[in-house]
């Protein structure tokens, strides 16, 4: 198994050494045969920010591939899904304690401490963006 995560895709925007490329993401049904027949297969459009690129031998609508680590996947799922489930598990138990068994209040009260999670999350919004950067191979 490689370590890198490759995507074809278009040049949209080029902006000094900021590029914006189109991709097109598919699941893995959409490339079968039978996809018609299928109402599962689905693929999106998304525009991959690339800070720093040369951008000397690229123009608009160049075709591309753009690369990234497996770790960047693995650290998104991280903190999109592992510390919020943490956090909530940890809440729910300590507050479940502290509330006398009070399950409603416990579960509200659970779900009320993802939001300060959120809010840091998005404050550091520009800091995470420079550690998950794709590059154009």
């Amino acid at each position: 198994m490689t370590d890198t995560i490759k995507h074809q895709g278009t040049v949209e925007n080029i902006k000094g050494t900021h590029v914006q490329v189109r991709i097109v993401q598919t699941s893995a049904c959409s490339s079968c045969s039978a996809k018609s027949f299928c109402s599962s297969s689905e693929s999106k459009e998304k525009l991959i920010d690339i800070y720093d690129a040369d951008t000397s031998s690229l123009h608009v609508g160049q075709d591309v591939v753009i690369c990234g680590t497996t770790s960047m996947g693995m650290r998104a799922v991280g903190l999109a899904f592992g510390v919020p489930f943490l956090i909530l598990i940890m809440a729910l138990f300590l507050l479940y304690g502290l509330s006398g068994g009070n399950e409603a209040v416990s579960a509200l009260g659970a779900l009320g401490m993802l939001v300060p999670y959120y809010v840091v999350l998005y404050l550091m919004r520009g800091r995470i963006k420079r550690r998950f950067s794709f590059r154009i191979e």
